[in-house]
């Protein structure tokens, strides 16, 4: 019986693939064949199936991987439904051992509870056990002495790169320090900082130091507390002009053009990393491991559990809204009306601008 069974499915596999090796793509996969595995002079078509079965998937999964890895992406063998379609940011350049110790220490986790043990933030909880880096967000610190990049490292807890950083021959823990790497930026790069730093990837200066168009990232809201803004996986900002009044225009990557202090600093060049945001997890389960629990529906639950609750069938019977009332889709939400004077131009104008264009 089971023969038999086994014998009906190569049929209806072989019979599936007809098609495809009749197909003119098939036919052109011929004359990339190496002369070695044709063995006669009988075209594609005409040879076994599992010959032309084998041959379409190496060229297959040749084709896709060496793509991804140009593109800075590794591609898993669909081996199992969880790695069919998992793609992640490649590694292989990046440090193999453990973070440097005394820069690290540990993350407890809150499952998404406040100090009362009420839950504040949803779908937490569970994940990975994490070291939080100690970053140094200030750029190159000690003024103007030069640090060596020893190290290009993974961080779970954010999407770019970091660089661990030596300053001065010292093999002291207080010489070493966590930044953010940018790209292009590899073990042996020279980083400095200051008003009279050299315009390079890497370096740390006051936006008063920088020309017009320098892509920076990493960015001061106020001098001297550390770079706030524009640090996440290849993102950067643009310096657009420089006023009298102690103020410089940044266009950040939402499009929002923005007024900062002229005495705040940021480091030249884009974040590492800028595959990132072409990932994918392949699997409920990697999501699990980030320590994001599921989604439930607002229109699946109960009527005391949200305002979509309830009811009969599938009703919803008001506009979206969250758990506690506040319109969605787009309700603007912003109260903090005492930064509005330094956005010289919105995201949503700008958007708007683009699309017209």
């Amino acid at each position: 019986m089971l023969g038999r069974l086994a014998a009906t499915s190569l049929r209806r596999f072989t019979g599936s693939l007809q098609g495809h090796l009749a197909s003119p793509a098939c036919s052109a996969m011929s004359a990339l064949e190496p002369a070695a595995s044709v063995g006669s002079a009988q075209p594609i078509s005409q040879r076994s199936t599992a010959g032309n079965v084998w041959t379409w998937m190496q060229q297959t999964c040749r084709g896709k991987s060496n793509a991804a890895h140009e593109a800075g992406l590794k591609v898993y063998n669909p081996i199992t439904p969880g790695m069919r379609g998992r793609i992640i940011t490649l590694r292989d350049d990046l440090w193999k051992g453990k973070p440097y110790k005394p820069l690290t220490f540990g993350k407890r986790s809150t499952g998404g509870r406040n100090n009362t043990g009420r839950i504040t933030a949803w779908h937490r909880g569970g994940g990975h056990k994490r070291l939080l880096r100690t970053i140094e967000f200030k750029g190159v610190r000690k003024g103007s002495q030069p640090g060596v990049v020893q190290r290009i490292e993974y961080d779970p807890n954010r999407s770019a790169r970091i660089a661990l950083v030596k300053y001065g021959e010292s093999d002291n823990k207080k010489n070493f320090a966590y930044m953010l790497a940018p790209q292009a930026v590899v073990a042996g790069h020279v980083l400095r900082s200051g008003p009279d730093a050299p315009i390079a990837v890497g370096n740390t200066m006051p936006l008063a130091a920088m020309p017009n168009g320098t892509q920076i990232h990493n960015i001061e809201l106020y001098p001297g507390r550390g770079g706030q803004m524009v640090r996440s996986a290849g993102t950067s900002a643009t310096l657009v002009s420089k006023g009298e009044d102690g103020f410089g225009l940044i266009k950040l990557p939402s499009g929002e053009q923005r007024a900062f202090l002229l005495k705040c600093t940021a480091t030249i060049g884009a974040l590492s990393n800028p595959a990132h945001k072409n990932r994918k997890l392949g699997k409920a389960g990697a999501k699990r491991w980030l320590g994001r629990r599921p989604v439930v529906r607002g229109v699946a639950m109960n009527c005391v559990d949200h305002p979509h609750g309830g009811g009969r069938g599938k009703s919803k019977g008001r506009l979206s809204q969250t758990p506690w009332g506040k319109p969605t889709k787009g309700a603007r939400t912003r109260k903090l009306t005492r930064t509005d004077q330094y956005i010289r131009l919105s995201r949503h104008k700008a958007g708007r601008k683009g699309r017209r264009g």
